[in-house]
């Protein structure tokens, strides 16, 4: 990589991440008057994007869900200690896919197969407990008057129910009908 090329790359980086940014809000703002319990979850269908963000867009799809829920959190008067845990949690939610279809698996992602598919909803099962078990621990320990099980239960949902219901036909139509080239593929292309 050339020297002139990196300052682009950076750029074109955090022009993706604010479009990105721009997108999270636009979905999560209208939903996040639908309390389970006030202050602190909410009915989250943004997180159908997590897989999207990560498969598709990378660290800045990545970047761009953790400070699209801190800002959801500020604008919707959620913002609480615990909200570094959230910002934690967003983060590493598309990044568990990103890293597994990049890096782990032998094959590049794909929805064509009932294999593929399995696979899929395994990372989404991976990255619902992996953030239900970061965001839970710091709610419970700063805010004990929260039920940390209906806590644990709606974060473990919104992270599976959607991304798998809603996210992964998305994912299908984004690569089969609208061209997205999942970052497994542009590596290969390069390579």
């Amino acid at each position: 990589m050339s020297r002139n090329s990196s300052p682009n790359t950076a750029l074109k980086n955090i022009l993706l991440t604010l479009v990105l940014l721009a997108v999270f809000l636009i979905v999560a703002i209208p939903f996040k008057v639908m309390n389970v319990i006030p202050g602190f979850t909410d009915i989250r269908p943004v997180s159908l994007m997590q897989p999207v963000y990560g498969v598709f867009f990378g660290l800045p799809g990545c970047a761009a869900f953790a400070i699209g829920n801190l800002i959801g959190d500020i604008l919707s008067d959620s913002l609480r200690w615990s909200s570094i845990a959230g910002f934690a949690a967003n983060f590493l939610g598309p990044f568990i896919f990103y890293i597994f279809w990049t890096r782990i698996s032998k094959t590049p992602f794909s929805l064509r197969t009932g294999k593929d598919l399995l696979k899929q909803i395994a990372m989404t099962a991976v990255s619902a407990i992996v953030q239900a078990g970061l965001i839970t621990p710091a709610v419970e320990m700063i805010y004990p008057e929260v039920g940390s099980v209906l806590f644990a239960a709606t974060v473990l949902l919104n992270n599976s129910v959607f991304p798998i219901m809603l996210g992964i036909p998305l994912m299908i139509l984004m690569q089969e009908e609208l061209g997205f080239k999942p970052l497994a593929h542009r590596k290969e292309q390069s390579a």
